[in-house]
């Protein structure tokens, strides 16, 4: 069965997509097909194609416009024969679902929906926990002041609650952010690996943690284990 291994953290700047390159590379040396889904690629991926129209004509997507696309998704992987699908910052879309203003009780139906959805590709989210304020610094310091800038932006422009209006405001909405992800998905008993320290770890160290925790649902280790 594929396994669809989706990582997610605290913040921007938390060490995502370094991780997913990591993994990727780990597991086809360990001769598994791999499909790398970059952050970028919702917005080019055949299967998220109405997901890049909708949100491209109106600034918002639509939870059944998601539905639909991960149904697409996981056709596309259980065809294409992929033993491990790791998505970067993808799914469970809990954060883009906040920001288009949705409240936790229909984030909580569409997690029953979209976990039944992928059932076929067996969810675990590898989540890379940390210092958001720390995190969001590194991520600053890495793409520019600008970038700071324009994320706090884009944030107050979706009006999300705790309202966000500076860096440090930004931080509290995070803290929101990180809780009803990890809730969402506990509540759904995926998979779940969780990192502590992440923005304070080496690079190579996340990586072993993140390997440790995924070989048992993987079919390389023994015990499962919940974060």
């Amino acid at each position: 069965m594929t396994v669809l291994v989706a990582v997610w953290g605290a913040s921007p700047g938390v060490g995502k997509s370094t991780l997913c390159a990591g993994l990727s590379q780990w597991l086809a040396d360990a001769g598994l097909r791999v499909d790398h889904f970059r952050e970028e690629e919702i917005l080019t991926r055949p299967q998220f194609a109405a997901v890049a129209e909708e949100f491209g004509a109106t600034g918002r997507v639509e939870p059944g416009t998601l539905i639909a696309a991960t149904a697409d998704f996981v056709d596309a992987a259980v065809t294409s024969g992929d033993d491990v699908v790791v998505a970067d910052a993808l799914m469970p879309f809990v954060p883009t679902l906040l920001a288009m203003g949705h409240g936790e009780e229909t984030i909580d139906a569409f997690m029953t929906d979209l976990t039944e959805v992928l059932a076929r590709v067996r969810p675990v989210m590898v989540f890379l926990d940390g210092n958001a304020e720390s995190a969001l610094s590194r991520a600053a310091t890495r793409e520019g002041e600008q970038w700071l800038d324009r994320y706090v932006g884009k944030l107050a422009g979706y009006g999300v609650s705790p309202p966000v209006a500076d860096p440090a405001s930004a931080v509290t909405y995070l803290l929101r952010e990180r809780a009803v992800t990890l809730g969402a998905v506990r509540r759904k008993d995926w998979g779940l690996v969780v990192i502590e320290r992440a923005d304070e770890l080496p690079r190579s160290e996340v990586l072993r943690e993140a390997q440790r925790g995924l070989r048992p649902w993987l079919g390389l280790g023994k015990t499962v284990t919940h974060g």
